[in-house]
Parts: structure tokens; sequence; C-alpha cells
């Protein structure tokens, strides 16, 4: 009887000390502070310094005691592509935590940047040779995986949803690895309730809100969050948009619900200046804590999520009159640009373009690079209607778009 009650109490008690489990800002400032630091020199995409955070990851994921859940151990390798010649080998980081549920969340970072200037993408006029260590972007992000990995591995309980944690490579050259994963997952994605990604969530400013993205994919958030962030005293905003220049995306077109974390562009946005020292750690930890608020009500609820498609997002400081209603593969090298889904409603549906199309011209454009597009519309009014060259398998089709 008494060892009956001796273990009745080592049980409560550990219960009760995993129901107390919060996110750590030390943790939070650790796991930035390596990922983000001069030795692993702005983690490339297919570097070896890339490389030693994949293993740094996988390492913690391992002692977390989560389940392997890539095609190698805890890595998924994938070939990105640089450019048109240069090919790199990549991979992602996929941990599970198994619950025996029916229903699985995955929650996801990118944890590639921009290495030292040499790969595309950096906003320093004199790129080439400076590491761009990427704290906020996205070192935060992957740091806040890992945080809820520990939350949801040490926490005592067992919910009613699985989890996948992954961290991905090649976001920056193009949602490359998330689209990979979307496309060749390791787990069952119908059973996927819904995605959380962070990308840059290491910059806030309790003065200001933080946007939460993917609003409108479905309508429980309205619902669930709002009780949430006031009763953690943080603003908000939201994007209602599913899809934008982020690993959610790759989640959203398989019609999967989605949120996405992010404190805000700033001037040291993809420049060698996005440091460890300009990290807000308790910051990151206080958003941290309200999304596994909002994770466990969430876990609460009876049936899987609702999922609605939301309106495209236009281009960062474009400024045109007109929109055909793309969502576009930004990793594809051309000739043409790739459509990997289409809004309902708008002038690429109604010409009858579909995803996994190629558009190879607009009226007299023709289109090589993403940039031939966003100039192409800007020549154009709303009312006109242009011819559009189409590439589908193997068959070329002209096609009439509307604006």
């Amino acid at each position: 009887m008494k060892q009956s009650i001796a273990l009745f109490l080592v049980f409560t008690s550990a219960y009760a000390f995993g129901q107390s489990i919060t996110i750590s800002p030390n943790n939070v400032e650790k796991h930035i502070s390596f990922l983000a630091s001069d030795e692993l020199k702005g983690r490339g995409t297919g570097t070896k310094d890339e490389q030693k955070a994949a293993q740094y990851i996988a390492g913690y994921f391992n002692e977390l005691g989560l389940q392997p859940k890539g095609t190698n151990g805890f890595e998924q390798p994938f070939k990105a592509n640089l450019d048109t010649i240069h090919v790199l080998d990549a991979r992602n980081v996929v941990g599970y935590l198994d619950n025996g549920a029916d229903r699985t969340i995955v929650i996801g970072a990118h944890y590639d940047h921009l290495g030292e200037g040499y790969q595309r993408g950096s906003l320093d006029p004199d790129a080439k040779g400076k590491i761009h260590n990427g704290a906020d972007d996205n070192a935060s992000g992957v740091a806040g995986v890992l945080e809820l990995a520990r939350y949801y591995a040490k926490n005592g309980v067992k919910e009613n949803h699985n989890f996948l944690f992954i961290c991905f490579s090649a976001e920056e050259l193009g949602l490359i690895g998330s689209k990979y994963f979307a496309n060749n997952p390791t787990i069952d994605l119908s059973k996927v309730n819904f995605m959380l990604n962070f990308d840059m969530i290491g910059r806030f400013d309790p003065t200001k809100p933080i946007t939460i993205g993917g609003w409108g994919t479905s309508p429980t958030w309205g619902q669930v969050i709002p009780p949430v962030m006031e009763r953690e005293k943080m603003a908000f905003k939201i994007d209602s948009s599913g899809a934008g220049a982020s690993d959610h995306t790759s989640f959203y077109t398989k019609r999967i619900p989605v949120l996405f974390y992010f404190t805000g562009v700033h001037s040291d946005y993809h420049r060698p200046s996005d440091d460890i020292a300009l990290i807000n750690f308790a910051g990151e930890a206080q958003i941290l804590n309200a999304v596994t608020a909002t994770v466990n009500a969430l876990d609460k609820l009876p049936n899987r999520l609702e999922y609605r498609e939301t309106a495209m997002p236009m281009a960062r400081n474009a400024s045109f009159k007109v929109t055909m209603g793309l969502l576009l593969d930004y990793s594809f090298n051309g000739p043409g640009i790739k459509v990997d889904g289409v809004s309902k409603g708008r002038p690429a549906e109604h010409a009858g373009i579909k995803g996994g199309d190629l558009i190879l011209r607009l009226g007299n454009y023709t289109l090589n690079t993403i940039y031939d597009y966003m100039g192409a519309l800007g020549k154009y009014e709303k009312g006109q209607t242009i011819d559009a060259e189409i590439q589908r398998s193997n068959e070329k089709l002209t096609v009439k778009v509307t604006f």
C-alpha cells in the first residue's frame, strides 16, 4: 500500500512539474546564439555550415526523444537549384512526437539563410564575403520550433494530436525545402489538422502588434486566438492570406489551415547586421508561451479545423492596377513562370489557367523570370483582354485573360 501511494505521489509530482513547464528565454538565447554565430557563416543552403545547423537541430530532437521522420534519420535530403547551373545538396530536419492520435499538428521554420553573401537575396550592395548571420531570419524561428518541441515532449501531457517538428532548408531560394516536404511527406498529410510557421519572431516590440498570418484559412483562428492574446496582453494584427513568402504557403496549397507568426521587417533584413545583439529573447519566449496556450486550446476541440481558401497576396512593394490571382513557384528557373495555384474568381481562373501550367507570354511580353511577369502586369489596365501563351505538359495553349 505504501509503495502504491509512493508511486502515485511520484506520478502526480511529475505530472504537476510537466504542467508548469514554460518556454525558456535562456533556451531561446542558447539556440539563436549557436545558429547565428559566425562559426556557422550564415547557414547558406547546401554549405557545410548549414549542415552543422542541421546536425544541431537533429541532435536536439534526438535528445528530446522525438522519432526521426526524415528519409535518412532525422534528415530528408533533397536537391535545390541555386540557378540553372548550380544544384545544391540540402536537407530538411524532421522529428515526430507520436501521441497515438488521429490528427497531427505541424510546427515549422526554415533554418537556412544567405551564407556569406554569394547566394542570392542579400540587400547589402557589397554582400560578397560578408557573413549574414540571420539571427532574426530565421534562427529566431528555429529556436521557436526547438522550444515548442521541448515543451510538448517534456510537459507530461499526452495531447490529442501528434506533433511533427520540421526545420526547412532552401527557403531563401524559393520555399524549396517546404515544398519538397509537402510533395514528399514522411507522414500522412491527410491527418494534418493545421500547420504553424515561424519566420522572424525575434524582434518583438511590446509597443507594437505582432502579425499573425493565415487568418483566413480557418474560421477557428478568430474564435480561439483573440482570447489567448488578450489574456497574454499581446497586441496583434492579422493577415488573412494563406500564401506568402514563407513556408506555410507549401502547406496551404495542400488545403491545410495555416498560421504564420512574424514580428515584422526591419532595416537589418537580409543584411549582415541581422545579428544576435538585436534579438529580444524574453519577447520571443512571450510569443511562444502565447502559442502554446493557443495550441493547447485547439488541441481540446473535438473536430478537425475547417479549411478555407483565401485571396492570393500581391507581391511586396508592387503597385499594379491589375492582378491575375496566381500563386507562383518561386523556385522555378524558367523559361516561363510556373503556377502553383489559382485563386477562385480571378482572371487566371476565368482564363482556364491551372496549377502546374507554365506561362510563357502575357500579351507582347515574354516571361523568363518572376520579374518579367511583374513588369508585364504593370503595363495593363482593368478591363483589358490579352492573349497568354501557356505550356501544359507537352501542349502549348493560347488563352484569353481579361483583367
